[in-house]
């Protein structure tokens, strides 16, 4: 038989006090952080599936702030094709007008005004600036596309400007890359040369020509040979608003898209780290009354003394 002995039941009172106490300050560790992941050693399984799904939620909100960065950049581009637009349908209006034989000089020279009037506010707008970004000069968006200054003082001929053609691309999603930016010559017409400048629909070319015609010396039978150019200039105009608004449609796709599986990571995420508060509040309970019986039965073994053998 095996002989017992005092310093056994002590050794392994001891071992069993100790391997409650931990396990009570386990439960206890688990309901005060609120997580039942608080070490590797915790869940090696676990802990892996946990880093995977903080690493994909990081990146999740990284393509969430890309999508409304490149939202407020098409949302942007949109206003201002608007305001081309707008000023395309005035030019032609006052191309109308200005065709029509019975006027006098002085009636062309009021329409000449205002449409060197609209050819200040197509340059306010192919300059437009986004943050501090210009949105007609593709990778180029620190310097202004239109307006650039020659050796002798005297501006360049926006009819003459080849804008930057770098593609300006938001990442918004694994591998997925999506230009929004568009350029100067997309939206107003390519640069020209001194011959294609006299038939091109080149929007700043078409007003210069238009400002010679409606001048004293100009030939005013020919003014309706813009409305021609004019109407090209708009059906572009059209499209790329259309591309725009399509582009606009699938990052609002990619939006839902990337809310919808930040909520499901979220979700698998608290699954694998989250305690159970109810769980944890019946585990602790039940370990504190077996650490307290335990502490009850330590108390009657190791109660005998030197002189309890000696009776």
């Amino acid at each position: 038989m095996l002989r017992v002995t005092s310093n056994m039941m002590n050794s392994q009172l001891l071992l069993n006090l100790n391997r409650n106490a931990a396990q009570m300050n386990n439960t206890q560790n688990q309901m005060s952080t609120g997580r039942k992941i608080n070490k590797p050693s915790d869940d090696p399984v676990g802990i892996t599936y946990s880093l995977r799904y903080r690493s994909e939620l990081a990146s999740t909100e990284q393509y969430k702030k890309n999508v409304d960065s490149a939202t407020s950049w098409m949302d942007f581009n949109d206003t201002v094709l608007n305001q081309v637009t707008e000023v395309v349908h005035r030019l032609r209006e006052l191309t109308v007008k200005a065709s029509t034989g019975s006027n006098p000089q002085s009636a062309l020279d009021s329409i000449n005004v205002e449409i060197a009037q609209m050819k200040e506010q197509l340059l306010d707008i192919a300059n437009s600036q986004l943050n501090g970004k210009y949105v007609f000069n593709g990778e180029k968006f620190d310097a202004k596309p239109y307006g650039t200054l020659l050796p002798d003082g005297t501006v360049t001929d926006p009819s003459q400007i080849t804008t930057d053609t770098g593609a300006v691309k938001y990442t918004v999603g694994d591998s997925v890359d999506m230009t929004i930016n568009l350029t100067g010559n997309n939206v107003f017409g390519d640069a020209d040369d001194a011959v294609s400048a006299q038939t091109s629909d080149n929007l700043f070319s078409i007003v210069n020509r238009l400002i010679d015609k409606l001048g004293p010396d100009g030939d005013h039978t020919k003014i309706t040979d813009e409305l021609a150019s004019l109407d090209s200039r708009m059906n572009i105009l059209l499209t790329t608003r259309a591309e725009v608004g399509a582009k606009m449609n699938r990052i609002s796709l990619m939006q839902g898209r990337l809310e919808d599986l930040e909520a499901n990571l979220t979700t698998l995420q608290a699954k694998t780290e989250d305690a159970d508060y109810a769980k944890l509040i019946m585990d602790s309970k039940i370990q504190e009354n077996i650490y307290n019986a335990s502490l009850s039965a330590g108390s009657k073994i190791i109660q005998q003394s030197l002189v309890d053998f000696l009776r």
